[in-house]
């Protein structure tokens, strides 16, 4: 008797796949944010529970916050002031841009900076708008957040 082997099937969500450049990326940008702690929580890697669905974006930039330290928060339900997404190896564009304009615009969040490593630039997202940086200082109106991409990319 024959018997069929089949293999196995891997299932992952592409948003948990972490690659060098990545983390070299989201270790570099809070680090270069951290000179606004006293103005915004920097929240890498947080979960939140939006009104139009979850997110996790790589590094969120909120209203400074209460710390609790007896009653943590697992899912913050207030949208991110900006929200930055990094491109991870194997993750669509299209996963990040969705998620900006059928989660955070509808659900609060009024800028979104995606960057994408591979090309060394950062899709700057509003609404009604995008614009894409590629050196220089990014910044951000709403916050007057500002960053070097040379510094970045580096």
């Amino acid at each position: 008797m024959e018997s069929t082997v089949f293999g196995e099937i891997e299932e992952f969500q592409t948003e948990d796949i972490m690659s060098y450049n990545h983390a070299k990326i989201t270790y570099r940008l809070t680090k270069m944010l951290s000179r606004y702690d006293e103005q915004f929580d920097i929240l890498p890697e947080l979960e939140f529970e939006l009104s139009h669905g979850r997110a996790k974006p790589d590094v969120a930039i909120c209203k400074i916050g209460k710390i609790d330290w007896l009653r943590d928060i697992i899912r913050p339900t207030h949208p991110p002031l900006l929200a930055i997404e990094i491109l991870s190896p194997r993750q669509a564009l299209s996963d990040l841009t969705d998620k900006a304009l059928d989660v955070y615009f509808p659900s609060g969040t009024s800028v979104v900076w995606i960057i994408i490593p591979h090309f060394r630039q950062v899709t700057v997202m509003i609404p009604d708008n995008q614009k894409i940086v590629i050196s220089g200082l990014l910044s951000d109106e709403n916050t007057g957040i500002e960053l070097s991409l040379d510094r970045l990319f580096e």
